[in-house]
């Protein structure tokens, strides 16, 4: 429909925007957060499930259970790298309407085949890999959103749709527990499964963590085909924005992202299964939806503190407090089955998701000023239109990256939990993992501040 195609948009014109163009990017906004939060909830409805289906009946290994937590999360950054680049091809809104409307086919798939205990393993595979079209939703809404707002407020505004849309990964592991307790759906969601531990025994209706979704899935779908917009001045094609692979940032960034999202993600996808394992006498589902809850509503606190400071500076200060707060879980781990503090590791694990949070907002309030000032000082002695054509050009380029970089951060949902149950197979503990994870946060703390923070640095952000 033509009146969705707004052919003007000037969000740095501050008489455009207070007159019209802030209330349509609010509007945009507000429907781009539910429909974020909702594909966050279906790439992490994993998390919560894996842990309960040996309760059922199904026969799988503990590795077979993190793959079923760590695939996901492989599938949903791969497809991360091709939605960055949707949004300017196909429109905010049809590109928003198709890729919320995808979410249903693994939430139904998933409620029928957790129903039968024969369901084979390579069948559930095929269910955790679908799931990542809701990972794959984050590039695609970020770069979409990013088009809307004014420099000056996009750290907040982008701070505010990932943020509230990271909240699904919290929300799911906090509305899973509840609504597998009863038949919801009454009939139509299908009998109760048994679910046994030693002893005891309870009626668990699992098909719901899939079915309990479908709903609001469509009601997001419609909400943004009737309610967003296409901005004619953000279209281009896909060898407009590959000029992104040439630029140094496009790859520092993503490094850093990786720290940032790819550890709320990935910490997110594993640390329900690492407390079984760790502390066998505590519910995971008790406690393991508050680690997503805090790293998510300090996102945007995260951007609007860049806002004022400077993303490079926190970003900076935000991987030192992470690197430590590592040091942290593993002195509360237990050793050999033995000793340890669930409370201290759960602490731990708390700052850890609270840095992660703010170190996400910081790190994409960087990239549009990184980019825009590489098209400002390119086009420091050219005339208006120049200028203008380079700050448009500032923008797509940002929007690639900050699609690409969540993409590449995405991996961390496959790699963290996997490395945990690659280094449980091999030494009996996660301690070589995270060994390995704060590693990567010194290369993260000596990269910020040599291109990002120090007096002099190539491009202060």
């Amino acid at each position: 429909m033509k009146s969705h195609v707004l052919e003007r948009w000037t969000p740095e014109d501050s008489g455009f925007w207070e007159s019209e163009g802030k209330a349509v990017a609010r509007r945009n906004l507000w429907i781009s957060i539910p429909a974020l939060l909702l594909a966050f909830s279906v790439w992490m409805v994993w998390s919560v499930v894996v842990v309960n289906l040996p309760n059922i009946g199904f026969k799988f290994t503990t590795n077979q259970l993190f793959w079923l937590a760590a695939l996901p999360g492989l599938s949903g950054a791969t497809l991360r790298i091709f939605y960055s680049f949707m949004v300017p091809i196909f429109g905010g809104r049809l590109w928003t309407t198709i890729s919320t409307a995808s979410l249903a086919i693994p939430a139904l798939w998933m409620g029928f085949a957790v129903q039968n205990p024969a369901t084979p393993y390579p069948t559930f595979l095929i269910i955790a890999l679908l799931c990542g079209f809701g990972g794959g939703n984050f590039a695609s809404s970020m770069a979409n959103i990013s088009f809307f707002y004014p420099k000056a407020q996009q750290g907040t505004a982008l701070g505010l749709n990932a943020g509230l849309g990271n909240l699904g990964v919290s929300v799911v592991q906090f509305m899973v527990p509840l609504v597998i307790t009863a038949g919801v759906f009454g009939a139509l969601g299908g009998e109760p499964q048994v679910w046994a531990k030693g002893a005891a025994t309870k009626q668990m209706w699992l098909q719901n963590a899939g079915f309990f979704w479908v709903p609001f899935i469509l009601a997001a779908t419609l909400a943004a085909w009737f309610g967003m917009n296409d901005l004619a001045t953000a279209r281009a094609s896909f060898s407009d924005q590959a000029v992104i692979f040439k630029r140094k940032h496009n790859w520092v960034m993503c490094w850093l992202y990786i720290g940032t999202f790819g550890s709320f993600i990935g910490y997110s996808a594993g640390f329900p299964l690492l407390i079984k394992t760790q502390f066998p006498g505590i519910d995971p589902t008790a406690y393991a939806f508050l680690g997503p809850l805090v790293g998510a509503l300090i996102r945007p606190v995260g951007g609007w503190v860049s806002d004022k400071l400077g993303g490079a500076r926190v970003t900076f200060w935000n991987f030192i407090v992470m690197a430590g707060a590592v040091c942290g879980v593993l002195y509360f781990l237990p050793s050999n089955g033995a000793g340890g503090s669930f409370w201290g590791f759960f602490a731990m694990f708390m700052l850890l998701f609270l840095t992660t949070g703010i170190g996400n907002g910081s790190t994409f309030r960087m990239i549009p000023m990184i980019f825009r000032t590489l098209h400002d000082r390119a086009d420091v002695n050219k005339d208006a239109k120049a200028k203008a054509d380079g700050a448009r050009n500032a923008g797509k380029e940002s929007a690639a990256v900050l699609g690409f970089s969540s993409a590449v951060a995405a991996y961390g949902a496959f790699f963290i939990p996997k490395s945990y149950g690659t280094s449980i197979a091999m030494t009996g503990g996660p301690e070589a993992a995270l060994y390995m994870f704060i590693v990567f946060y010194l290369t993260c703390i000596v990269t910020t501040w040599w291109f990002y923070s120090r007096k002099n640095a190539e491009m202060p952000c």
